[in-house]
C-alpha cells in the first residue's frame, strides 16, 4: 500500500508542477461536453437540459477517461522507460504490483476529478439523471480499469519513444472514439457502421453509462455490462503479462 500510494503521489505531484497540463485536464472534457452539447441541441431539437443529460455519458467515456486514463498511462509508462525511472525502481524495494496499482490510482484520480466536472457542469445546465449512483461509480471504476490496462499493454508493447505515443492515440484511438459514438451518437449511425460498433469496447461503455444514468431496464444494459466486465479483465491480465515482459526486456539491458 505504501509503495502504491508513493507512485501515484510522485506522477500526481509531476503533474501539479505542470500546471498548464493540469488546467488542460480540467478544461478538455469541458471543451468537449459543450460541443456535443451544441451540436446535440441543434441537430436533434432537443432542449438544453436534454442535450446535457445526452451529452455527458459520452463525454465522459470519450474525453475525460479515454485520454486520461489510457492516453495518459501510455505517456507515463514511455516517459519512464525513457528517462531509465524503471531501472531505477528495480533497485528499490518497491515491487511490480506496488507500481502497477500506483499508476492505476493515479490516472484514476484524474479520469475521476474530469468525471466530476463533466457531473457538475450537465447539472448545471439542468441535467437530471436517474439510476443507480452504486452501479454508476462501479461501470466508472471498470471503465478506468480497462483503459489503464490498455494503456500499459499499448505502452509496453508497442510504443517505444514518447513521439510514439501521439501517433498511436491517433491511430487507435481517434477511429474508437468516432465508432465508439463518444462524438456523434451511435444511435445516428448508418445500419453498416452500427454492426462494426458492436465490436467496439467504447460504444459497449458508452450504451452502459448512458443506460444506467436514464435507467433503463437492467435486460437492456446486461449484456453492455457483460462485456465491459470481460473487457476489463482481459485489459488487466494482459497489462500484467505485458509489465512483466517490459521488466525482462529493461533488466537485460
Amino acid at each position: 500500500m505504501q509503495g502504491t500510494i508513493a507512485v501515484a503521489q510522485r506522477i500526481l505531484c509531476e503533474l501539479c508542477r505542470r500546471r498548464r497540463s493540469l488546467i488542460l485536464w480540467a478544461v478538455f472534457p469541458v471543451f468537449i461536453l459543450l460541443l456535443n452539447v451544441a451540436i446535440l441541441e441543434e441537430r436533434t431539437q432537443l432542449s438544453l437540459a436534454e442535450a446535457y443529460k445526452l451529452a455527458t455519458p459520452l463525454t465522459i467515456v470519450g474525453a475525460a477517461l479515454f485520454f486520461s486514463c489510457l492516453g495518459g498511462t501510455v505517456s507515463t509508462v514511455v516517459a519512464e522507460r525513457e528517462q531509465q525511472t524503471i531501472k531505477r525502481l528495480f533497485l528499490s524495494p518497491l515491487s511490480g504490483v506496488a507500481y502497477f496499482l500506483g499508476i492505476f490510482l493515479a490516472h484514476s484520480l484524474i479520469g475521476i476529478g474530469q468525471t466530476l466536472i463533466v457531473f457538475t457542469i450537465a447539472l448545471w445546465g439542468g441535467a437530471e439523471f436517474g439510476g443507480s449512483l452504486g452501479l454508476t461509480v462501479l461501470v466508472i471504476a471498470l471503465s478506468i480499469l480497462a483503459y489503464v490496462g490498455c494503456g500499459f499493454i499499448l505502452g509496453t508493447q508497442i510504443a517505444k519513444r514518447t513521439e510514439d505515443v501521439n501517433a498511436l492515440i491517433a491511430t487507435f484511438g481517434v477511429p474508437l472514439l468516432l465508432l465508439g459514438g463518444s462524438f456523434i451518437p451511435a444511435e445516428f449511425f448508418p445500419a453498416s457502421l452500427q454492426e462494426i460498433a458492436l465490436w467496439n469496447p467504447v460504444y459497449h461503455i458508452n450504451e452502459l453509462l448512458a443506460g444506467v444514468l436514464n435507467d433503463r431496464a437492467w435486460s437492456e444494459i446486461r449484456h453492455h455490462f457483460t462485456f465491459l466486465l470481460s473487457f476489463a479483465g482481459v485489459m488487466v491480465v494482459g497489462a500484467w503479462l505485458s509489465y512483466n515482459q517490459m521488466r525482462e526486456r529493461e533488466r537485460n539491458l
